[in-house]
């Protein structure tokens, strides 16, 4: 397949260095940027301080991602430490790891439990659902809405989430999370006490607006279709790209996975239409594009069009494990395989 071809070649010309210097230095440019902006401009501009600090946290959760994807060295370990100091507050990043490394199955992008990353609905859950929470998830699914509401829904569905794994004896997830609160207690500590910003302030703007930047680039990334292929967004050129590490081509990024984000742009280039007839011409411009078209209109509807339409039925099916979304997704069972005579 055409597909597997492009993902086959994903290091015939793009060699993998031991360390990837690029990443490093924006590593510590993101670092760089946040204690400047909490140590030293926070005391006289405190708004700009914070919406430095959003960029930041923004540009940590990019960096987060090229780690777990495997840089800016071979070493797991070494990986993670560099992105450890958790910036954004709210997602352990051994559970992002995990979670969006399940993300990448492609064949199971968009279903509403299969797919960690996916904002579409189930139908039985979407009915259950109460009014006013059905008016919120339909506004988050524009874009304007996914920008101001989108971080809280998927906040505090995660951490629902998140709360009945670990109550419920999950060992791994709890000593994600106990690693997590090693490095963010430190964090805080040098918010509240360095530089003097109360915690709710930082929780409620650079943390939370941070989130709603990435909203940005993940409000229309995936979108239905019959074909895997065609499933997954590319947008082609915008300012945001240095802050997303070039994951505005995230249909390049899926099939070359390994890719270091400095080299994603060449990839697309060299076979730009052969990229855009792969995944079906689901293709924008820039980012101002898709605000144009969806900033107060639904791209789609909450619920899926086509996957879990129908219940499991309980003889049928024995539910093994309960479906946990990045984006506050199901936590209703997922069914296992069918039960054995």
């Amino acid at each position: 397949m055409e597909s597997e071809r492009h993902t086959s070649h994903s290091s015939a010309n793009h060699k993998r260095h031991r360390i990837e210097w690029p990443t490093i230095g924006l590593m510590v440019l993101c670092y760089g940027l946040w204690i400047f902006a909490g140590l030293y401009l926070y005391p006289s501009m405190p708004i700009l301080a914070l919406l430095l600090m959003a960029l930041a946290v923004a540009f940590h959760s990019s960096l987060q991602h090229e780690a777990l994807h495997g840089h800016p060295t071979r070493n797991g370990t070494i990986n993670e430490l560099l992105v450890s100091v958790p910036l954004g507050m709210f997602y352990p990043f051994r559970r992002y790891k995990h979670l969006h490394l399940k993300h990448h199955a492609d064949e199971r992008l968009t279903d509403p439990y299969d797919d960690p990353e996916s904002y579409f609905r189930a139908l039985g859950d979407w009915k259950k659902l109460p009014k006013p929470l059905k008016i919120l998830l339909n506004w988050n699914n524009t874009l304007v809405g996914r920008v101001i509401i989108g971080p809280a829904l998927m906040v505090a569905g995660f951490l629902i989430s998140e709360f009945k794994l670990v109550s419920g004896g999950e060992r791994k997830t709890r000593n994600a999370w106990v690693l997590h609160l090693l490095g963010l207690i430190p964090m805080l500590v040098v918010v509240w006490a360095l530089f003097d910003i109360p915690l709710w302030i930082y929780t409620l703007t650079a943390a939370y607006w941070g989130l709603s930047i990435i909203a940005i680039r993940t409000y229309c990334e995936h979108q239905w279709s019959e074909r895997p292929d065609g499933r997954t967004i590319i947008v082609e050129k915008s300012p945001l790209a240095l802050l997303f590490l070039n994951n505005n081509l995230h249909f390049v990024h899926h099939k070359r996975p390994t890719a270091p984000w400095y080299d994603l742009p060449q990839i697309y280039d060299e076979q730009r239409d052969e990229w855009q007839r792969m995944n079906g011409g689901y293709v924008f411009r820039n980012y101002f594009e898709i605000l144009r078209a969806y900033a107060f209109r639904k791209k789609q509807e909450v619920v899926h069009p086509v996957l879990r339409r129908e219940p499991a039925t309980a003889r049928a099916f024995r539910p093994r494990r309960h479906g946990i979304s990045m984006q506050g997704g199901s936590t209703l069972p997922i069914p296992a395989e069918p039960p054995k005579d």
